[in-house]
């Protein structure tokens, strides 16, 4: 198989373009990323060479985006902008890349019959009742999103990638493109972008700044690690039934207070050692994954079982890099200090 991948070098990305070097010897990558902040080529610098190669440049770019699809078998689709903070200040790129991005590669995929498939968010469902208890029997504890969830994006993030899902749905129906999506809970691992919310968390502390958390801190994620979502991606796109979505998920919910407590309690510090912040416009409450399609469908299943042992070895890829992270942090911090957060 000739396999590109969009957003390649991006954290999600880099990771399955890890996984599939090391677990498929006999597939060849090329890999199309704008490298934009979020974008990095340290992320797959050590696997650069007969099978992986990096091609630097937009998804939005008609030519180089036909170029390169006439020339492989199948598409993965992570190039997104993505960060909800990041959105609430200029939607603008948000648009050009998962609206009109999405679009140009469909429309490549359609005149070159190339496989297709686009990696979504669960947030395009907008969010679910909180639930006071984790694991136990609060209120909402039984509901989670599922392929008939209905969309009710909350965020502009959100919003634009509903629409590139909208839009891989009416390239496959009106086009007969072979397209399949996934939706997926909050990624945690090696190389994710300190802005967010765990790596920012482990850096803070890294670098002798209390971590913040947002509001009560009750918001509720369905963390998964980056190396399942990797194997459900390639499950999906090798099994997978055309113009299905899969929802790819593994039991992980945690609050935010919970996961920021328990990294400084890993980290050997005292669990109540952070500032609270004013919370995010339009922070969604809770998401959770239903991914019983997925797992009894198409067989997937998650390693990472147990949120504190993933949870560990993320600190420790943190600890053990920090030269990958350090020039950004200043600026980073800098950046939310001027919103308060």
């Amino acid at each position: 198989m000739k396999l590109m991948v969009t957003g390649g070098a991006g954290f999600i990305g880099s990771n399955f373009v890890h996984y599939v070097y090391e677990n498929h010897p006999d597939v060849q990558i090329v890999v199309l990323d704008k490298l934009t902040y979020a974008g990095n080529k340290a992320n797959i610098e050590s696997i650069l060479g007969d099978r992986v190669k990096l091609v630097v440049g937009d998804i939005c770019d008609a030519p180089l985006v036909d170029r390169l699809m006439a020339d492989v078998d199948a598409c993965v689709h992570y190039a997104a902008e993505s960060h909800n903070d990041n959105a609430l200040i200029d939607p603008s790129p948000f648009l050009h890349s998962n609206v009109v991005g999405t679009y140009t590669l469909l429309e490549a995929a359609r005149k070159y019959d190339v496989r297709f498939h686009h990696v979504s968010t669960d947030e395009v469902y907008g969010d679910l009742p909180l639930r006071e208890d984790l694991p136990g029997h609060g209120e909402g504890v039984g509901e989670k999103f599922t392929t008939e969830s209905r969309y009710n994006p909350s965020s502009p993030y959100s919003s634009t990638k509903a629409a590139s899902d909208m839009l891989v749905h009416g390239w496959t129906r009106s086009f007969g493109v072979r397209a399949t999506i996934s939706n997926c809970s909050n990624n945690y691992g090696p190389y994710q972008h300190i802005e967010k919310f765990i790596p920012r968390q482990i850096t803070n502390i890294l670098s002798g700044i209390r971590p913040k958390l947002y509001g009560t801190g009750k918001n509720v994620r369905d963390w998964i690690h980056t190396t399942d979502h990797s194997a459900a991606v390639w499950t999906i796109l090798t099994k997978g039934k055309i113009g299905e979505t899969y929802l790819i998920g593994a039991d992980g919910e945690q609050d935010n207070k919970t996961v920021l407590e328990m990294i400084l309690r890993l980290m050997g510090k005292d669990p109540q050692d952070y500032d609270h912040v004013k919370d995010r416009p339009g922070h969604d409450l809770r998401y959770a994954i239903d991914a019983t399609k997925l797992r009894t469908e198409l067989g997937w299943a998650p390693q990472y079982t147990d949120f504190e042992t993933g949870l560990k070895h993320t600190i420790d890829w943190y600890t053990a890099n920090q030269d990958w992270w350090q020039a950004e942090k200043a600026a980073v911090e800098a950046k939310y200090a001027k919103s308060g957060q």
